[in-house]
């Protein structure tokens, strides 16, 4: 199963943070982040930076609901 990764551009503040951890699913596009695979393999390392996000702009999809970031 893939992933979705979606970066909300409402929220996006572009800190760069993203891209700057995960520079392969994420890239700075002006003044937003944009995702740049259309799906991924499972990866925790996407679960981190949207954890890490600070606008709470990452979301990550598994299929059935959003596993990313995690709630604890």
């Amino acid at each position: 199963m893939t992933w979705t990764v979606r970066v909300d551009p409402q929220l996006c503040l572009a800190s760069g943070m993203c891209a700057g951890a995960a520079p392969d699913v994420f890239a700075l596009d002006g003044e937003h982040a944009r995702v740049l695979p259309e799906g991924i393999e499972p990866d925790e390392r996407i679960l981190d930076v949207a954890d890490a996000c600070p606008a709470q702009a990452i979301t990550v999809h598994d299929g059935s609901g959003v596993i990313g970031p995690r709630r604890d």
